[in-house]
């Protein structure tokens, strides 16, 4: 408190916070830390959501790569003229939609469309007899919640016209899709194009 004389009068001046202005500081304040509080709830509830997803986009690029990488020929290998045959009327033993191997034929496939039953179907080529996500060499992953499905077609690229479901096709549009949660799910599309078709043929 300071006191004042100015011309024989008594002035008191007071430094501080009236009681107004404390209850407007702690309204402003507590409004301020609501909305901080509820962001952060929110944050701590979803943050497994990122997780999950990341970790469905790796197998889906694990399972896109696989599929990608598998040979692209007009023949079976096992066919006796595949490194000769230039369409798959030529084969003595043509390559199909599907796994010619059956079980016990494990991953990785000879062939990209070993891993889809028919053109433009989604087929769970991924799991094993128990419906269990696996990997390459038919080991279960243990991922709970997990699902794959893999739909190949044949596609135009570029240059490349499209040709139906025909074997003889030059460019296939491979769709991996990875579901969690019973709602959730992750889309990876990518290409293999015949450029090398006896590639792979012993």
């Amino acid at each position: 408190m300071s006191i004042e004389r100015e011309r024989g009068t008594t002035l008191v001046r007071q430094r501080g916070v009236t009681l107004v202005e404390l209850i407007m500081f702690i309204v402003i304040v507590s409004i301020a830390l609501a909305g901080i509080l509820q962001v952060m709830r929110m944050t701590t509830a979803n943050s497994a959501d990122p997780l999950r997803r990341k970790q469905a986009l790796l197998i889906a690029e694990a399972l896109l790569e696989e599929v990608r990488q598998a040979g692209f020929t007009y023949c079976d290998p096992r066919s006796g003229n595949a490194a000769e045959a230039q369409k798959s009327a030529d084969c003595e033993l043509a390559e199909g939609w599907g796994n010619e191997g059956g079980k016990p034929y494990l991953r990785p496939y000879d062939n990209v469309n070993d891993y889809a039953g028919a053109a433009a179907t989604a087929t769970a080529a991924f799991d094993n007899d128990s419906g269990a996500l696996t990997d390459a060499l038919g080991r279960p992953l243990n991922l709970a919640g997990y699902s794959a499905s893999v739909s190949i077609v044949p596609d135009a690229l570029g240059d490349i016209a499209a040709s139906g479901t025909d074997a003889d096709s030059e460019a296939l549009r491979i769709r991996i899709v990875v579901k969690y949660d019973s709602t959730e799910s992750v889309v990876l599309d990518g290409y293999r194009a015949r450029y090398a078709p006896q590639a792979g043929v012993q």
